[in-house]
């Protein structure tokens, strides 16, 4: 018989089973909501500036203010760099594509991606496929146009164009001179070489920051509650350099280059008193608004990083130490053995067959057998005490990069002939630099100066923040011995000797010649020559030394028809154009009637530049310029030849024409 259940206690079960249940739902709630309380104390509390910025990020925005980089500027406060305000297009390509709009009523989006990209290359000239690529990409963020001029962005800064914003950069402009020396600057603003590179902390100034908001439909605006920090523009560079002398020996040397069709050329210009650097070049070289031309060789500074043999200007240290050791003097009879000398079974031969020569003789005509002679009378000890005397196998501490310091060895590593050969140039390598500092010392009246290029660094104000003063070296050789070298050997060497084409009217100049056989896998070659001339005037009492060093010229090889004839075309110019120089001139000079003609003006090589370059180039060298065309291209032909001497004042003719068409220049022009 089956049992009857007991209604009471069937209730109490269900009611406690009820009851359990509702515990297990209540402790689930209270969990989920403790959870919830824990969360919310971890965002509002404990990670408050965590969510603060992903916040931020959601609706503002920083951008770097890119600050204005200092300028480079020449002794007379010329600018020869600096840089320019340039509008740069970017674009939201999620906005583009999706571009919020009303229509009847509803709001809805709408691609514009083909309107932008027809837009664009309507402005720039590339093809519209080229746009497209950019704005079908995932990224918020794209460049458009970077580095456009403002007038020719002007037109579409104008335009109201949802997802699509400029921003103002600076791009680095040149005056195109002295390209190795100043060096260039990445698109970034960094500086890649030169001094553009060594000076760069100085010269970048401190970015600032701007605070933008974003609303929802992603248009920005600045924030005003945050804190903008504006941007510090660099400290400017004021170099020892002479535009006008710069650009004179530039020229000099690319039509010397091209005359002997020569591989390269150097020239520097040297104050002998303060060390300052008036001009350092070098060809090839490049264009520096425009970098399609760049080729790293192009942008060697060969001054300072190419050292080579230097050959017989290196003859003024076996002259100083026969002076001050052997009491060697002009008039003293030498055998020459008639143009032949057999050292350890090599020979040392001259490019004339001398028999007997004063000292004085030996070095007008560059003897290599009495250089050699002498050298091995002075013993290795001595010559390469007074070798390294004069500067060479150590570095001048010019304030560039890269500098070398040439090939030197210590006379213990010398062997049986490198003593006879170093006496006239072989052996050893130079830079132009190391050689014009020897050159410098002797007309300093033996003192040795620190070469520099760098004359003060100032502030945004003005104010002088470093100053370079003139720092002596050494006394390289007693004055008196210098003022005999200069007297007895090295201006006789121009007036009647090798040098004699480096002459100039009016002014003496004392200088020597140097023709060298270049080294090359182990041997030397017939054929492969280093042709130079160093020098300085006036020789009574010299101001300025220069050198000019022409590497592998074909046509002609002697240094005397080479690179002496390129040191008087650089020095007639210089003096012509220099004003305080031709005062101090005309204070030595007698002949005052040929020292004016040297005020006639050689005009420079203009075919080729820029027209608005091609006219302050003129405007330098006080000369006019009449054009057919726009400035804005280049100059096609020139009516007066370049190097034609003209008096100052005179009109150039010019014909300008358009410049090759490229796609996306990025060529900066001042507006």
């Amino acid at each position: 018989m089956q049992k009857k259940r007991d209604p009471a206690a069937s209730k109490g079960a269900s009611n406690k089973e009820f009851g359990w249940r509702l515990l297990v739902v209540g402790l689930i709630f209270l969990s989920l909501l403790s959870l919830i309380v824990v969360r919310l104390l971890s965002v509002q509390i404990v990670d408050v500036q965590k969510y603060k910025k992903m916040a931020t990020r959601q609706h503002e925005r920083e951008m770097s203010v890119q600050a204005k980089r200092g300028r480079m500027l020449d002794r007379s406060g010329r600018c020869l760099a600096e840089s320019v305000q340039m509008i740069s297009f970017y674009a939201d390509p999620y906005l583009v594509r999706n571009t919020p709009r009303r229509s009847n009523g509803k709001r809805d989006t709408v691609n514009r991606v083909p309107e932008v990209s027809a837009l664009f290359a309507r402005h720039f000239g590339k093809s519209r496929y080229h746009y497209r690529r950019k704005l079908q990409k995932k990224n918020r963020f794209v460049w458009m146009e970077r580095s456009v001029p403002i007038a020719r962005a002007q037109k579409l800064m104008e335009k109201a164009v949802t997802g699509v914003g400029y921003e103002k950069e600076q791009q680095r402009y040149y005056l195109n001179i002295a390209s190795q020396l100043i060096g260039l600057t990445d698109r970034d603003n960094q500086g890649i070489s030169g001094l553009e590179k060594k000076y760069h902390e100085e010269l970048k100034g401190h970015d600032g920051i701007k605070v933008f908001q974003r609303n929802a439909t992603g248009e920005r605006f600045i924030d005003a509650d945050e804190e903008q920090i504006p941007a510090r523009e660099g400290m400017s560079l004021q170099l020892t350099i002479d535009a006008d002398i710069q650009s004179i020996v530039e020229d000099e040397l690319q039509k010397a280059a091209g005359r002997f069709d020569a591989a390269a050329a150097t020239g520097i210009v040297m104050n002998v008193r303060t060390g300052e650097v008036l001009a350092m070049a070098s060809y090839p070289s490049f264009n520096m608004n425009n970098r399609r031309g760049y080729r790293p060789e192009k942008a060697r500074n060969r001054a300072i990083t190419d050292a080579f043999e230097p050959g017989s200007t290196i003859k003024i240290v076996m002259a100083a130490a026969a002076t001050e050791v052997l009491h060697r003097q002009a008039g003293d009879s030498l055998n020459a053995h008639n143009g032949t000398l057999v050292v350890h079974r090599r020979v040392i031969r001259d490019h004339e067959k001398f028999d007997r020569l004063t000292f004085r003789d030996a070095m007008v005509h560059s003897s290599n057998v009495v250089a050699a002679k002498t050298a091995m009378a002075l013993g290795p000890e001595t010559y390469y005490r007074y070798i390294k005397r004069f500067g060479f196998g150590e570095r001048t501490g010019i304030d560039l990069m890269g500098e070398s310091k040439g090939l030197l060895k210590k006379p213990d590593k010398w062997d049986r002939t490198t003593l006879p050969w170093m006496g006239y140039g072989y052996a050893f390598t130079a830079t132009p630099l190391q050689v014009l500092q020897a050159y410098a010392a002797v007309a300093n009246g033996g003192m040795m100066m620190r070469p520099y290029v760098v004359k003060s660094i100032v502030d945004r104000d003005g104010a002088v923040v470093r100053q370079t003063s003139p720092k002596s070296v050494r006394q390289v050789v007693n004055p008196e011995t210098a003022r005999y070298m200069i007297k007895e050997y090295l201006e006789p060497i121009v007036s009647e000797g090798t040098g004699s084409l480096a002459a100039l009217p009016a002014i003496a100049v004392a200088g020597k010649t140097g023709t060298a056989q270049k080294l090359k896998n182990g041997s030397y070659h017939r054929g492969d020559y280093v042709a130079s001339f160093a020098g300085m005037f006036p020789a009574d009492k010299p101001e300025i030394a220069a050198i000019v060093v022409v590497d592998e010229p074909k046509t002609e090889y002697y240094a005397s028809s080479v690179a002496a004839p390129v040191f008087a075309a650089i020095s007639k110019r210089m003096i012509a154009i220099s004003e305080p120089l031709k005062h101090k001139l005309a204070l030595v000079s007698p002949r005052q009637r040929e020292l004016d003609s040297l005020s006639q003006i050689s005009v420079p090589q203009l075919v080729g530049l820029p027209g608005k370059e091609a006219r302050k180039l003129l405007e330098w060298s006080e000369l006019v310029m009449e054009y057919r065309g726009s400035l804005e291209d280049v100059v096609t032909a020139q009516a007066t030849a370049s190097g034609s001497m003209v008096d100052a004042g005179s009109v150039v003719q010019v014909t300008l024409g358009a410049a090759e068409v490229r796609r996306g220049d990025q060529v900066s022009t001042i507006q």
